[in-house]
């Protein structure tokens, strides 16, 4: 007999989109900020989503995790410092404490449900990086975090990351070039900012905005590609810095700092792929072109 399945229906656009089978809600309910869902998938083992979308799952995450994190980590000359907003489940943030040289990490995350689902259901994802010494853990809005508090406290990071959902909604105002310019303050010199934009087969329009409004802040943006199964599409990043460039390193060079900064559990990124996916097809690079 088949185990009874709930099938899951979720937009990329106003024209196309994508399902998944689960089998069992684990918990589901609606925080002060949004509803949660945490499902148990053949497929992605615990998966977790926010307002009807796909956040994260058991068996895919590092695919999001490796690369928002490392194309600009292993670009930078030694990270020691990290601002993570969003990024409640830890999974950003456990691939931070990977480096060596990683001191610190402040993670802002606006609903403290998140981070409660996360220590109960997703030790997978986290790896016991939301209990690390090093971890800054800040239960407040992101937005007043980087425009007001930060510079308050005379903050600076090696890297900024933008762990955020959708840019709609609530998250909109996090996606904006004036929200954009707040994080560039908080970067040291040779710092980056990291982001996801979206999926540029379903939603050209929102890409090309994005880097169109990172590209008006940053001297250099390097959108990269990668095909995340729990969101059914190929998915965007992008790093963006005033002094760095990830094409500038070859593979080799990419190859020796894993090794040296002791990143070798790294199930994606080695020096070929993370040079590869810095390469983009030619009909999306008439997408994301200045």
């Amino acid at each position: 007999m088949s185990e009874r399945t709930t099938r899951l229906w979720e937009s990329l656009s106003s024209w196309s989109g994508y399902y998944f089978d689960v089998t069992e809600c684990l918990e589901r309910g609606r925080s002060r900020y949004q509803e949660y869902e945490v499902w148990h998938s053949p497929l992605f083992g615990r998966m977790f989503r926010l307002d009807g979308c796909a956040m994260t799952s058991e068996a895919d995450e590092f695919i999001y995790h490796e690369n928002l994190i490392h194309v600009p980590g292993l670009a930078h000359a030694g990270p020691r410092s990290a601002l993570v907003i969003g990024g409640g489940d830890g999974g950003s943030a456990e691939e931070l404490f990977k480096y060596r040289t990683m001191q610190q990490v402040v993670l802002v995350e606006l609903d403290e449900k998140v981070i409660e689902l996360a220590r109960k259901y997703f030790p997978a994802v986290h790896r016991g990086a939301l209990d690390d010494p090093r971890l800054e853990l800040r239960v407040q809005d992101g937005m007043d975090y980087v425009r007001r508090v930060a510079p308050a406290e005379g903050r600076k990071f090696d890297l900024v990351v933008l762990d955020l959902t959708d840019p709609v909604g609530p998250a909109a105002a996090l996606y904006q070039e004036e929200f954009f310019r707040a994080c560039k303050a908080l970067l040291t010199e040779g710092g980056a900012l990291s982001l996801h934009v979206g999926a540029p087969d379903h939603q050209p329009e929102r890409v090309r905005e994005l880097l169109r409004r990172l590209r008006a802040v940053f001297a250099c943006v390097r959108p990269h590609l990668h095909y995340i199964p729990l969101y059914g599409a190929n998915w965007m990043l992008a790093c963006a810095s005033d002094a760095l460039d990830p094409v500038s390193l070859d593979p080799a060079t990419v190859d020796a700092r894993i090794a040296e900064r002791g990143l070798g559990e790294l199930r994606y990124l080695d020096g070929e792929t993370y040079r590869a996916r810095l390469v983009l097809p030619r009909y999306l690079r008439e997408i994301v072109q200045p």
